[in-house]
C-alpha cells in the first residue's frame, strides 16, 4: 500500500506452491512480541499461521538466527522437537516477525538470472552470472515499510528467491552446494533504477542499497522441506495488484550453479 503523507511503499511478496506438508515443516522465525525482552527465535506454526517460541522451550538456545544456523544439527533437532511437541502457538496478531537472518556477512546478489525477465527487458541471456550485492544495512523484515528515498524517482521492485548459506566454504563444487544450504526465505530486491543506471558510473551498488531495499521473510524454510526449490512460484504485489509472476524453472543459473560459482571468489 502507499501511504500519504510521506514517501513509503510497503509491498506483499509471496511464494507459493511450496511443496510442503501443512503444518510439520521448518519455518525458522526471528520475531519480537509485547512481552519478551528483546529478538527471539521462533517456528511458524504453518504458513501463515502463530509462532511456537524456541527460546521458549528451550532457554539455551541462541536468540539470532545466524547463531542458531552455525550450530548445525544441534539446535536443527531442538526445533524439530519443538514443533513435534504440540507447544503453545502466539497469535500472528501478537507478533512483529523480524527478517529471519539479520546482519549476515554477506548479501550475493544475481541479476538478470530469470529467462522471462530477460525477454521482457529484451536483453540477451547471461551466458554467465552477473553478480552485485546489497549492504546488509538494507535488510528488513517481511512486513516493513520501504522508505523511498527522496534522492531517487524511479524506485522498483523485484521479488526473489533467496538462497540461506549455513555452512562456510571455498571453491564449493556445484555438486556439494547444497550441504551448504540452510533453508530459503523471500526477498525483495528493490531498486532505485537512476542510480542503478545513470549515476555512479552505471556501477548498480548504490541503486541496490538504500536503507530499506531488502525485505525479507518471513520464514527461512529449511531444505528438508523444499522439494525442488527450481520448480516454485513466486509473485509479488502492490496494493493487492500482481506486479510480477513467474516461476523459478526460469532461473538461468540454479542454486548449484551459483554457489560454485561465488564460491571461487569470494
Amino acid at each position: 500500500m502507499l501511504v500519504s503523507g510521506g514517501r513509503r511503499l510497503l509491498t506483499v511478496l509471496q511464494a507459493q506452491r511450496w511443496p510442503f506438508q501443512q503444518s510439520r515443516d521448518m519455518r525458522l522465525v526471528q520475531f519480537q512480541a509485547p512481552h519478551l525482552m528483546g529478538p527471539h527465535l521462533g517456528l511458524e506454526s504453518q504458513a501463515g499461521g502463530g509462532v511456537i517460541n524456541l527460546n521458549a522451550f528451550d532457554p539455551t538456545l541462541p536468540k539470532t538466527m545466524i547463531e542458531f544456523l552455525e550450530q548445525g544439527e544441534a539446535t536443527l533437532s531442538v526445533a524439530r522437537r519443538a514443533l513435534a511437541a504440540q507447544l503453545p502457538v502466539l497469535p500472528r496478531s501478537e507478533v512483529t516477525f523480524l527478517a529471519p537472518v539479520t546482519r549476515p556477512d554477506k548479501v550475493v546478489c544475481v541479476g538478470m538470472n530469470y529467462v522471462d525477465h530477460c525477454k521482457e527487458q529484451n536483453v540477451p541471456v547471461p551466458k554467465e552470472p552477473i553478480i552485485f550485492s546489497k549492504f546488509a544495512s538494507s535488510i528488513v523484515g517481511p512486513y516493513d515499510e520501504v522508505v523511498l528515498p527522496p534522492e531517487s524517482q524511479e524506485v522498483d521492485w523485484e521479488v526473489e528467491l533467496a538462497v540461506v548459506i549455513g555452512k562456510k566454504g571455498k571453491h564449493i563444487k556445484a555438486t556439494d552446494a547444497m550441504a551448504h544450504v540452510a533453508g530459503f526465505t523471500v526477498a525483495h530486491d528493490v531498486s532505485a533504477r537512476d542510480w542503478q543506471m545513470k549515476r555512479n558510473g552505471k556501477q548498480w551498488l548504490l541503486g541496490k542499497t538504500f536503507d530499506t531495499f531488502c525485505p525479507l521473510g518471513p520464514a527461512l524454510v529449511t531444505k528438508d522441506g523444499v522439494a525442488d526449490p527450481h520448480n516454485l512460484k513466486i509473485c509479488c504485489r502492490v496494493n493487492g495488484e500482481v506486479v510480477q509472476s513467474s516461476n523459478t524453472n526460469q532461473m538461468v543459473f540454479k542454486t548449484e550453479e551459483l554457489i560454485a560459482w561465488v564460491s571461487h571468489s569470494r
